[in-house]
């Protein structure tokens, strides 16, 4: 089958091919194909070798994604730059939801977000994830839940966050459903991506589409429809606070610093969070509420 007569994974309808871009690590070429129906682009043949995509070097930062570093992340989580992403993920989710409860983080990782929300002690906060890193976290003694045990807890949870998980997952329909039996009604799902919207015309130069590994791209609208054939509800609660540590830390692992340092608080965070969001929009993607 060509790339154009490829049904979108979310709505069904047909696709036409925005073009094609080699893997860095995997000898392989990817199709992008975008839906005109509900804006939803996303990699038409993935990589399903998922051993060599996700390996050792991958966590490391030395794979496909310069930005991922574990190791560091967790061996230093009070000086790494990654700890402004958790406080500001934890003063969205707390200001989305400020009756606090039981939170899941799934793809949670090393399980930094998890041990940072845990440490400040206001919500009940699990993680879920798969592979060395999750078992090592579990090992520490951090509530990483494994796949029997996130079972037993469907219908259990107020908020569930996915930070920088979505673009990994070629079915995000399925995906989703699977997060809403997990979910209370009521919940909040807080996922992090960017906004497809800003890609350039010529979609396979965009310096996201990294196609061995992020392989769904999503504008507001793509996101809301997924998020509705889901069993949630899109909000679009915009630049709420926590966003502005978020952006901070985006900013600063763009630009290769690893560790949290004096001089980066002198700088005008406030003003430089809300240009960045103008240029790359990320806080207009919605939220999900599960009915």
């Amino acid at each position: 089958m060509t790339p154009e007569g490829i049904a979108c994974p979310i709505c069904r309808r047909q696709t036409v091919e925005l073009g094609i871009k080699r893997g860095s690590r995997i000898d392989q070429t990817f199709h992008l194909c975008r839906c005109m129906a509900c804006e939803f682009s996303f990699v038409s043949n993935p990589c399903t070798d998922y051993t060599a995509i996700y390996d050792e070097q991958y966590y490391l930062g030395r794979g496909s994604d310069p930005m991922v570093d574990y190791a560091s992340e967790y061996d230093h989580p009070a000086t790494t730059v990654r700890r402004n992403d958790w406080e500001g993920i934890e003063e969205v989710v707390t200001s989305l939801h400020p009756a606090r409860g039981r939170w899941l983080d799934y793809g949670c990782g090393n399980g930094g977000l998890v041990r940072n929300v845990a440490a400040n002690g206001r919500w009940s906060v699990f993680g879920h994830d798969t592979g060395a890193w999750a078992s090592r976290a579990r090992s520490d003694g951090l509530p990483v839940l494994t796949e029997d045990e996130l079972l037993a807890a469907r219908n259990t949870f107020d908020v569930i966050t996915v930070i920088e998980v979505i673009e990994h997952i070629p079915d995000p329909v399925g995906f989703l459903s699977h997060l809403r039996e997990l979910a209370r009604p009521g919940a909040l799902l807080f996922m992090t991506t960017l906004n497809a919207s800003v890609a350039p015309k010529n979609f396979p130069s965009w310096s996201y589409v990294i196609p061995e590994i992020h392989v769904s791209f999503f504008t507001p609208k793509a996101l809301a429809i997924a998020l509705e054939k889901s069993g949630f509800r899109p909000s679009y609660p915009g630049f709420v606070p926590g966003w502005e540590n978020m952006i901070r830390f985006k900013v600063l692992k763009n630009l290769g610093v690893r560790r949290n340092s004096g001089w980066h608080s002198i700088l005008p965070w406030s003003m430089l969070a809300r240009l960045v969001d103008a240029k790359h929009q990320v806080t207009q993607l919605p939220v999900g509420i599960a009915i």
